[in-house]
């Protein structure tokens, strides 16, 4: 079996922790390369950013990443690529024309507007995942959301124009069905995590004496770092620690790491924060187990990989009950939820759980058990080439593309 991935601005060699690389990125890379390990041929198409980046890349056995020329040679944020999208699908219309793909699976709003309009005339089969809506972004951060206007029309077309919609999570499909999805056509597959490299078991990153708290991310406003810092305030003696945004380099000329410095600064705890700036993949188990405790504490999420990698590597998580993160994290077993934006309620999770090593044990065992049996990669890759097969053997007569 022929698969095409479509990522427009997430490519799977992108280096994580930037503003637009994060999640789905790791999610993309990890579907393809456990594709490819079930014997499927594996193309990637990802925006060409760099004059310097060759055509094809291969990214393992049985995995290429494709830069598609579409727009200037060079980064361009996320919400500044829907002008180049018809040049993107343009060249993957010519691609297919050539060798056609047996399946084309999309991730992201733009990426679905190009595959379907480069599949469907061809008779291609197109499931889409989202990864995040525009409707909940909108909704959440309203004049601070930098998505293009024509973001939720595209969003609720492709509710239609892709032949299935694979959901991340079970709050996703209730968002999806108020934009008017069929049910019908909807699956939950959940983003995975290796279970083999994310586990209790291992190395230990360097630590001192105090409690440890972790965040592990992007660092963007609405992941609600602010909120965990100011947590910390009524969290006495423990220590903050956050990994993610650019290289250590470069930590001190970063817009975000400013502001949250700032903050740390006016709630009086700026000793005990620390900021990693971005870790390598390989180094993130050994991190995640130096931890007491994982903070997921963002305003809204789509899925939250992090929330699932910590629970892999053993290790009790406080999540906002927001999108993914209800799902992914059960309050009272893995680990505790609260409402977003709401700091005192998040100390007071902490305090809870750095006070009991019995409970962190107890909650980081059961998180582990609800990884492995739920997000381990495998059970994902099964689910997604089950996907794949119903949705090609099932296809109708390919409709009109709508207007």
């Amino acid at each position: 079996m022929r698969i095409a991935l479509v990522s427009e601005h997430a490519s799977p060699l992108a280096v994580l922790g930037g503003t637009d690389a994060g999640g789905q990125n790791v999610h993309v890379a990890a579907l393809a390369a456990g594709l490819a390990s079930r014997g499927t041929e594996v193309t990637v198409h990802t925006r060409r950013d760099s004059r310097r980046m060759p055509r094809r890349v291969p990214l393992g056995p049985g995995v290429t990443v494709d830069h598609v020329p579409a727009g200037p040679a060079q980064p361009v944020p996320k919400d500044e690529l829907l002008p180049y999208m018809d040049e993107f699908a343009a060249d993957l219309h010519r691609q297919w024309s050539a060798q056609r793909p047996h399946v084309v699976h999309s991730h992201f709003w733009m990426s679905g507007y190009a595959a379907v309009r480069a599949a469907r005339p061809l008779g291609i089969p197109v499931l889409h995942t989202f990864h995040a809506l525009g409707v909940v972004k909108k909704r959440e951060q309203g004049a601070k959301d930098t998505s293009p206007p024509q973001r939720i029309e595209v969003e609720t077309g492709l509710l239609h124009d892709a032949d299935r919609i694979l959901a991340t999570c079970p709050d996703e499909v209730f968002e999806l069905l108020r934009l008017g999805a069929d049910r019908r056509r909807v699956s939950v597959i959940p983003c995975g995590v290796d279970v083999r490299h994310y586990t209790p078991h291992g190395p230990v990153a360097p630590r001192g004496a105090a409690p440890r708290v972790l965040y592990v991310g992007r660092l963007v406003e609405r992941k609600g770092i602010g909120n965990a810092i100011t947590a910390l305030t009524d969290v006495p003696g423990a220590e903050l620690i956050i990994a993610g945004g650019p290289d250590p380099a470069g930590l001190e000329g970063d817009p975000e790491v400013v502001r949250l410095k700032a903050l740390a600064e006016r709630a009086g705890v700026t000793p005990r924060v620390r900021f990693l700036g971005r870790v390598d993949r390989a180094e993130l188990p050994a991190l995640y187990r130096s931890a007491d405790a994982v903070m997921c504490v963002p305003w809204y999420e789509p899925f939250g990989i992090a929330s699932v990698e910590a629970m892999a590597c053993g290790v009790p998580v406080v999540a906002t009950a927001v999108g993914g993160l209800a799902d992914t994290v059960i309050d009272g077993v893995t680990g505790v939820h609260i409402p977003p934006r709401r700091p005192d309620l998040a100390a007071a999770a902490l305090r809870r759980l750095l006070a009991d090593p019995a409970l962190r044990r107890s909650l980081g065992a059961a998180g582990r058990q609800r990884a492995t049996a739920h997000y381990a990669m495998n059970r994902v890759i099964t689910a997604t080439l089950r996907a794949y097969a119903g949705t090609a053997l099932a296809l109708p007569v390919v409709p009109e593309l709508r207007a």
